[in-house]
């Protein structure tokens, strides 16, 4: 019998498990916190600093000079003023170029102040100065322009593109999408609002773009494939917020609330800060930014270094398959990965059949499906090894989520809470649910409770150090785990 209980909480029924983990309780709850950077704004930060530090160089090196300690003393100066660089990307060009001129004026002034303080003029060449104070801003502004332009060539591809739903079509709703509309030659693309207030109640220049009520959400996301959603209801309308929240746990779209803080004293929590409006992420994945490129690197390193040192096991495995029973090598899966969106996934075959259709029986202990072979290679994972191509394709991630088959994901998005958000990421050879307990088969509905909240776990509390920590446990387990057949 399920051990599940349920109690009504914010964000709608709160499951527990039979390991009594909760998905919404305090010690598990999504804190607020600084966000990672993004890619343009960790470039920019550094950038900028480094640009100042290389024109010195070059233009000192250029005038004969050596690296003495006077240089190396104002490079570090340069590099502790100029730190952290500043986001240019986005601004209009002239803007950036004013931007830039006014930031580098105001560190020339206050290194001339130093200069004069402690007399130090006497150790740099007049001409490298001069040559520098023009240099640095110069590079700092060509590196704005190749960088915006390397950013809307980015956004040009199909996979890059972010739709965006508006919720409220108030004036804070309005802003919103003007500045989404901005941002189009960056990726993002302002599909419109939803509304239930009559005309009357809405910002004059977001009536065009209502699009639905606020109950047709699901039906609107799944119509314009919506990656983004901007919740901008008035904090009066907590209630309909957190049925709406509730109601797209049902989906794979990232969440942001946008309040109205006016008047409203902050005291604990971070906000993102798009274009002067606050908004607060509910629902995000943790790679975004800067720590989706340090996945990404070290899936691609890992997988690499993985394929090579197992390629002689592959090709064993491969001729085992192949003499254990009549039938393809390589088994491609239909599966469910980031966002929701399907992918194919390869493995070993380990059957004698091959179930990939609307309806697909997991394996059970003694299945007579698997073949004696293919039970040796389940039992160890060998069976999995296929996948880190997946990985280097981009379809999968070392650690993450498991996939389900598509059958079982329709299935089971109707019976566990938060279910969907398992696939704001992409799924994983391995996870933190499987290195828990949640390996195999999940024939009662309280295990694959525990493993979407495990799941769920890892999304809130991943680090590249957690990563390593599951893969060095997934091998200790491959040789003794139980669960595995």
């Amino acid at each position: 019998m399920s051990s599940e209980v349920q109690i009504h909480g914010v964000l709608g029924p709160v499951r527990y498990g039979p390991e009594g983990l909760n998905l919404n309780s305090p010690a598990n709850a999504l804190p607020f916190s600084a966000p990672p950077p993004s890619v343009p704004v960790f470039a920019a930060a550094l950038l900028e600093p480094l640009l100042a530090v290389a024109a010195f160089l070059v233009v000192h090196f250029a005038h004969g000079n050596v690296l003495d300690r006077a240089a190396m003393l104002l490079s570090i100066m340069v590099m502790l003023l100029v730190f952290p660089g500043t986001n240019r990307f986005y601004e209009n060009r002239l803007n950036a170029l004013v931007d830039i001129v006014v930031a580098w004026g105001t560190v020339l002034v206050i290194l001339t102040l130093c200069g004069f303080a402690t007399k130090s003029f006497r150790f740099f060449d007049t001409s490298v100065l001069i040559w520098w104070a023009v240099a640095t801003p110069v590079a700092q502004y060509a590196s704005v322009l190749i960088g915006g332009a390397l950013m809307r060539r980015h956004a040009r591809h199909p996979d890059a593109r972010r739709p965006a739903l508006v919720i409220g079509a108030g004036t804070l709703g309005a802003k919103v999408a003007r500045i989404l509309q901005d941002r189009r030659p960056f990726g993002h693309d302002f599909v419109g609002h939803l509304e239930d207030r009559d005309a009357t109640r809405c910002a004059p220049e977001s009536i065009a773009h209502i699009v639905g009520k606020i109950g047709e959400a699901l039906e609107c996301i799944q119509r314009h494939n919506i990656r983004d959603v901007y919740i901008t209801l008035p904090l009066s309308s907590q209630p309909r917020i957190d049925r709406l929240i509730a109601d797209l746990h049902d989906s794979a779209v990232s969440i942001y609330f946008v309040p109205d803080v006016a008047g409203v004293n902050v005291i604990q929590g971070r906000m993102r800060n798009m274009d002067g409006v606050p908004v607060v992420s509910l629902l995000e994945s943790p790679f975004v930014g800067i720590n989706g490129l340090f996945k990404r690197i070290s899936d691609i390193v890992l997988s690499c270094v993985i394929l090579v040192l197992i390629s002689p096991v592959l090709l064993a495995v491969a001729i085992g398959v192949k003499r254990s029973s009549p039938g393809p090598i390589v088994f491609k899966q239909r599966r469910n990965g980031v966002d929701g969106k399907e992918i194919t996934v390869y493995k070993f075959r380990s059957m004698s059949t091959m179930d990939n259709g609307a309806v697909v029986k997991q394996a059970t202990r003694g299945d007579a499906r698997i073949t004696p072979f293919g039970a040796f290679i389940r039992r160890t994972s060998l069976d999995e090894l296929p996948q880190f191509i997946n990985v280097l394709q981009g379809r999968m991630s070392i650690v993450g989520p498991r996939p389900h088959a598509v059958a079982h994901n329709a299935q089971y998005r109707e019976l566990v809470q938060s279910y969907m958000l398992r696939h704001k990421v992409k799924p994983g050879i391995t996870g933190w649910a499987q290195v828990n307990g949640y390996r195999g088969e999940t024939d009662t509905l309280d295990k694959m409770i525990g493993r979407v909240q495990y799941d769920i776990d890892y999304l809130r509390n991943w680090s590249l150090t957690m990563d390593l920590r599951i893969i060095a446990k997934t091998v200790k387990l491959t040789f003794w785990d139980k669960n595995a057949y």
